[in-house]
């Protein structure tokens, strides 16, 4: 073998040497970087997601739940509650409103019975005073001349409690009318809500799109949380990479 492959064959072991080298340091680099990832809460270069536990407000627990916010669901929508509301009440006004426009025509009709029911005890009267004075020996025409006044007596007490009926629903009718007004208020709120929410959005609106915004930091300085990382830990992380 000549000098000259003697070289050749040499230059080649070191090279692939150097390959095996440069492989295992990039393969070390490349794990002590995912694990200081995995210390640091990151994946794939973005801070892990806090868990529904950490997204809880600072102070909150059980037993003072009732006191916070309920969650923006259908159910707990304000204005949605206070539409439905409005709705719901009118259409429960609407049937007391007929509810009680029966019962007053049917008391105006039974108005109008007792009202010929005591025209004709009235005569019924007339009559047996009539024939008692002229046949006061007739026992049968007194008696019936006693029937007919206590028949005419209870019938006019049956009228006055028509009427005293009448008059009430008149006023509950009258108290009603204060439903309608509430209904007014609440959508005075509801259209007072809903320009302060347009205002707000109007307030806050951006020229730039959402979707096209880099997305915040988990955790940064000065947060009160045991897994923010340190700068130095940061610094380390970039230079591995940067390796």
């Amino acid at each position: 073998m000549t000098q000259e492959e003697l070289d050749a064959l040499m230059g080649e072991e070191m090279i692939d040497g150097d390959d095996s080298i440069e492989d295992t340091d990039i393969t070390s680099d490349i794990d002590d970087t995912e694990g200081l990832a995995d210390e640091l809460g990151v994946e794939n270069g973005v801070p892990e997601a806090k868990s529904e536990e950490d997204d809880k407000p600072y102070g909150y627990t059980e037993e003072n739940k009732h006191h916070w916010p309920l969650p923006a669901t259908e159910e707990h929508k304000m204005v949605h509650q206070l539409d439905d509301v409005t709705k719901e009440s009118e259409e429960k006004a609407t049937e007391i409103f007929d509810i009680i426009e029966n019962i007053s025509n049917e008391l105006m009709e039974e108005e109008t019975s007792a009202n010929s029911v005591i025209e004709v005890l009235t005569g019924n009267i007339e009559l047996f005073t009539t024939l008692s004075k002229k046949f006061s020996d007739v026992e049968a025409f007194k008696e019936q001349l006693e029937k007919n006044e206590t028949a005419l007596a209870d019938a006019n007490k049956i009228l006055s409690m028509i009427n005293t009926s009448g008059d009430e629903i008149m006023n509950v009718m009258d108290i009603m009318q204060y439903q309608d007004i509430h209904r007014q208020k609440i959508e005075r709120v509801i259209n007072v809500m809903r320009a302060l929410s347009r205002y707000m959005n109007t307030l806050f609106e951006g020229k730039i799109d959402d979707d096209k915004r880099v997305a915040s930091a988990q955790h940064i300085p000065g947060d009160d949380n045991a897994d923010i990382a340190s700068t130095d830990d940061i610094e380390a992380l970039l230079a591995q990479f940067g390796n």
